[in-house]
């Protein structure tokens, strides 16, 4: 269903960019706070529990309803963003946020444009500090992205299109890219 087109990069602290899914282009970033843990207890292993995920905020706009429902004559350009965030709640406690932006446009206009953050709530125990802002950042978010990737999927279908089916997200690739732009403005 899309045609892809560069869109721009969405907000973030710390922006960051990964892999687009083969279905439209993605802007991606990551920001974290500096996230505070106690430490880690010696000859413990890392341990990663779910507490609870939900959906934080969602928006889809279908503007130009009925007519964007009628046959289209090309592809639409799809663009997608990809935010994540995390913050302390307790010690050992961190929200993360996912935040994807899919936008649709064709002829000028709008088709769709739907907006979501999903989050969870996990408890990082026993991880060394250097490794705690990966996990919260790589981790945990690839545990929230299949939830996400459902509401999108439902929304844009029920909205009267096709599913629009986001290709997995390399958070791994999102991490690295924010810790490189981190160090290039110190090296600077």
């Amino acid at each position: 269903m899309a045609k892809s087109s560069k869109p721009a990069a969405k907000a973030a602290k710390k922006p960051d960019a990964a892999q687009a899914p083969a279905n439209g282009t993605a802007a991606t970033a990551a920001s974290a706070e500096v996230l505070q843990a106690p430490a880690s207890a010696p000859g413990q292993q890392p341990s990663l529990k779910i507490l609870g995920q939900y959906l934080k905020d969602f928006s889809f706009e279908n503007p130009n309803a009925p007519q964007s429902l009628a046959p289209q004559q090309q592809q639409p350009d799809i663009n997608i963003a990809v935010n994540v965030n995390a913050r302390n709640m307790a010690p050992n406690d961190f929200e993360v946020e996912l935040h994807l932006d899919a936008k649709a446009s064709g002829g000028g206009k709008i088709i769709f444009a739907a907006e979501l953050v999903y989050a969870g709530i996990f408890r990082l125990e026993n991880f060394p500090p250097n490794l705690l802002q990966a996990a919260a950042l790589i981790e945990c978010p690839k545990i929230l992205f299949p939830f996400a990737r459902q509401i999108m999927a439902d929304a844009t279908r029920n909205g009267g299109f096709p599913p629009l089916m986001l290709d997995p997200i390399d958070f791994l690739a999102m991490y690295q890219k924010r810790l490189r732009a981190q160090q290039q403005p110190a090296q600077a």
